[in-house]
């Protein structure tokens, strides 16, 4: 069974872009790689949260959710989960970061540099 993601990405001007994937590492890789679109126009490159869905469809459900969310809804989201806004790329391979209720810290990824 796959596990999809639901993430965050900030700039350092922490302009925010919420996406979903199935493939964390290969995703990330793709957006620091763009020339052109958003992530690219606004440079959010950096990882700040990241959330394991059960499926595709319950990841799609979350990230509509967070994208209606007003901003400071979702700051306080990755300030709760993330308060030094470091990015968690270096350990998105095969770790999940947090719960979907975010509840759980065993399942959060170690502070990475």
């Amino acid at each position: 069974m796959r596990t999809f993601y639901v993430y965050i990405l900030a700039s350092r001007s922490r302009t925010l872009y919420i996406g979903v994937t199935n493939d964390m590492a290969k995703r990330l890789a793709e957006h620091r790689a763009a020339t052109e679109g958003f992530t690219a126009r606004y440079r959010c490159v950096r990882l700040v949260f990241v959330e394991a869905a059960p499926d595709a469809r319950a990841a799609i459900t979350r990230e509509k959710q967070l994208k209606k969310w007003r901003r400071e809804k979702k700051l306080a989201l990755i300030q709760a989960m993330n308060p030094g806004w470091d990015d968690l790329s270096e350990g998105v391979r095969g770790a999940v970061v947090s719960t979907p209720t975010g509840t759980d810290p065993s399942t959060r990824c170690a502070r990475s540099g």
